[in-house]
């Protein structure tokens, strides 16, 4: 009874999960994102969920606060959503400006790492108060490195959330832009990154901006300048005049967007699922041993 028990649980799961993944309607080729801002050549080994999606997946099932801002998500192609090793590289664009890259040879990234830890730690007081877990960053997963021909940045941290076991990837990219930057975030836990900063290369050159969008496009006398600088890019910190909350929830969302194993209701759920499998399978192998 208790083997029939332990089949019919996984069996139950690994529908559910299954129809939870058939709903999804992956894409290849190339794609338009953003009305013709950008646009997106799907690479080899990867598909493509669209903006809606791309939130569904963000919010229903792995229980982030919805944003509205993802213009979807490239996720690799053997790899579901609600796998147990699933990431992926979520896409938006922020309009914040022609991003000077006059400072980028000149950070001292380590400095910067402190400030960072630092800042996280005042950050949490606020975060406890609001009834969420304290983040610790760990610190570079990826030291920071900018590409100036391409226009391209890309750094990783590492992050623990609360008393979870498994610390956080937070992989960004930076395409700069006449009038913003596209950003990439890679959605993944620690254990996914040699394999998401081996497909960095492919990634950073499946994505660019339409003529007339691009870093080179830029015209100083009707384009606005960012307030942002590289090095305020990877920090996370917005230069001009804001609220303490609003610069804690722009550094916050990037990280929190985490691995799926901190997600929501349904995919605590499913993962309930696989333990109480586990632990009777386990139960069963002990008692036949």
């Amino acid at each position: 009874m208790c083997a029939f028990s332990s089949f019919a649980q996984t069996d139950s799961l690994q529908l559910e999960i299954q129809e939870i993944e058939n709903s999804l309607k992956y894409q290849y080729g190339e794609i338009s994102l953003g009305d013709g801002l950008a646009k997106v050549t799907v690479p080899k080994g990867f598909k493509y969920l669209d903006p809606e999606q791309s939130e569904y997946v963000l919010t229903q099932l792995w229980g982030n606060p919805a944003s509205g801002t993802t213009m979807g998500m490239l996720v690799p192609k053997d790899k579901g959503v609600l796998d147990d090793d699933a990431w992926v590289f979520d896409i938006e664009f922020d309009e914040i400006g022609y991003v000077e890259d006059k400072d980028a040879e000149d950070i001292d990234y380590n400095e910067l790492l402190a400030t960072m830890q630092a800042d996280m730690q005042e950050a949490n007081q606020e975060r406890v108060a609001n009834g969420y877990e304290e983040i610790q960053l760990v610190g570079w997963a990826s030291k920071p490195y900018y590409d100036a021909d391409h226009k391209i940045l890309h750094w990783a941290k590492e992050a623990k959330f609360g008393e979870a076991e498994t610390n956080t990837l937070n992989y960004n990219v930076r395409i700069l832009g006449r009038k913003g930057v596209l950003m990439l975030n890679a959605i993944a836990n620690m254990e996914s990154l040699p394999e998401v900063k081996q497909s960095i290369p492919v990634i950073t050159s499946s994505v660019a901006f339409e003529q007339g969008h691009s870093y080179f496009d830029f015209d100083p006398d009707v384009d606005e300048v960012a307030s942002w600088t590289i090095g305020g890019l990877v920090a996370g910190k917005v230069l001009t005049k804001v609220g303490f909350f609003a610069l804690l929830l722009k550094f916050w969302k990037v990280l929190a967007v985490g691995a799926a194993s901190l997600g929501g209701a349904l995919w605590k759920r499913l993962r309930g699922k696989k333990e109480e499998v586990a632990v009777v399978e386990d139960a069963q192998e002990e008692a036949v041993s």
